[in-house]
């Protein structure tokens, strides 16, 4: 059964409920006259006559009432889909009892508005507050790098890195609520793949070097249509993630079929752990083998991935490194001259 006859069923029974006392009346009060008109002997050709016509008056007032009440329920079914913003349009109540429930509804909507508004301005006041935070951090950072590039200490480099991943963490706390605000400020444009890839491998070149990893990396000829800030943010998280989980070997960055990889030759993730990785706070075996993993980084890629709607996969064997994936699909586009 579907549901417009489950529908339709439901209607048909709430109206017999709601006229039950009314045809229970009648029938009994025909009861009545027909034991009368048997006990006086009168006979009963007027009084069939006379049933006949009130009880098709009866089926008549029934119809109407049960077509009424069908449309007034699939109204009621149009308007629960969009409750949270129609609430204020609720149809005239037909009795006394619906006006008692539609202001109720319409506390409840009014009580559900404040509390939206006032949960979107606590909300713009936080963001507002780690926006002004991060751009005033960047200025002790700044401040801390051209002292340690100016310094011989012999421990420079391990405090440059350390203080790049502050950078890094900084900036990540700010996409982070860029990320989860009510406006990601999008902007979807065409750019060289390889410009964007290379424009994260400058950024983590030092990275390399300090840990003594091997990049490879071809280059590509393609173009994407995507928004930059994001993009960039996803495959510089991603390469961080390969950096920190991979003590040596090589990073490999590639692009094949319109899917790019990054692959490392790491320790692996455990196979009870791939199906999470990009859940909020996960950290998995690893994550608790580092204490600097904070179980934020892939989720975060997870959430970005979705926002651009690039599908990003994983997969990996324990001791041997890990693949990371995002599939660009018809996001990618050839140079002018080349075909796919």
């Amino acid at each position: 059964m579907n549901n417009r006859h489950h529908s339709i069923i439901a209607v048909f029974l709430e109206c017999l409920r709601q006229y039950r006392t009314a045809i229970l009346l009648y029938l009994l009060n025909t009861i009545l006259i027909l034991v009368v008109f048997r006990l006086y002997g009168i006979q009963t050709e007027p009084f069939i006559y006379a049933f006949a016509v009130t009880s098709f008056c009866m089926a008549v007032f029934f119809t109407v009432s049960f077509f009424r009440e069908l449309r007034k329920a699939a109204r009621r079914r149009l308007l629960l889909g969009h409750i949270l913003t129609e609430w204020k349009d609720l149809p005239e109540p037909g009795s006394l009892e619906e006006k008692d429930y539609q202001r109720m509804t319409e506390a409840l909507g009014g009580e559900c508005e404040r509390l939206t508004a006032c949960f979107a301005a606590e909300r713009k006041e936080t963001q507002d507050f780690y926006t002004a935070w991060v751009h005033q951090i960047k200025t002790p950072i700044a401040v801390m790098k051209l002292a340690l590039g100016a310094s011989d200490e012999p421990d420079r480099r391990a405090l440059q890195e350390e203080l790049f991943r502050i950078e890094q963490y900084t900036e990540m706390v700010l996409a982070y609520q860029r990320l989860g605000g009510s406006s990601n400020d999008l902007l979807i444009q065409e750019y060289a793949l390889d410009e964007l890839i290379r424009t994260v491998i400058r950024k983590y070149a030092p990275q390399f070097i300090y840990k003594k990893l091997r990049l490879a990396y071809d280059g590509t000829a393609l173009h994407i249509v995507t928004d930059k800030k994001w993009f960039v943010c996803i495959l510089e998280q991603l390469i961080s993630n390969a950096l920190k989980y991979t003590p040596a070997g090589t990073i490999t960055l590639s692009v094949c079929d319109g899917v790019l990889s990054v692959t490392d030759t790491g320790i692996g993730i455990a196979p009870e752990d791939l199906p999470h990785i990009f859940e909020k706070g996960y950290t998995g075996a690893n994550g608790r083998l580092n204490d600097k993993s904070s179980g934020l980084g892939l989720y975060f890629c997870g959430e970005a991935a979705a926002l651009l709607n690039i599908p990003i996969q994983a997969r990996s064997t324990p001791g041997e490194g890990s693949c990371f994936s995002l599939n660009l699909g018809e996001k990618i586009t050839p140079p002018v001259g080349m075909a796919l």
